[in-house]
């Protein structure tokens, strides 16, 4: 049987499979399934641009993240920013 998995679907595994990777080194931030987990909450870094999770999330979906992208993205779920990052592809194609 043919993967039928929707676009979203696919994104979302993928970004939850990133966000796995980080949010393991930070097991005190919970599993809340939201962006920011990837990176301490106790000791967040000044700069999110450019930080692993996200050289990670732009290798994985072919995007540029700047830095008002990085902000917004922090700040979302996992199933808004797999809709955003849907969308950044969609911008980036046309």
């Amino acid at each position: 049987m043919a993967d039928k998995m929707t676009k979203y679907e696919r994104t979302y595994k993928i970004l939850h499979q990133i966000y796995d990777k980080y949010r393991r080194f930070h097991r005190e931030n919970g599993d809340r399934k939201h962006m920011s987990l990837m990176w301490s909450t106790y000791d967040p870094p000044d700069i999110i641009e450019g930080t692993e999770p996200f050289r990670d999330v732009e290798n994985a979906f072919n995007i540029q993240i700047d830095e008002d992208e990085a902000l917004d993205l922090y700040d979302m779920d996992l199933e808004d920013a797999a809709r955003r990052i849907i969308e950044m592809q969609k911008n980036k194609s046309v």
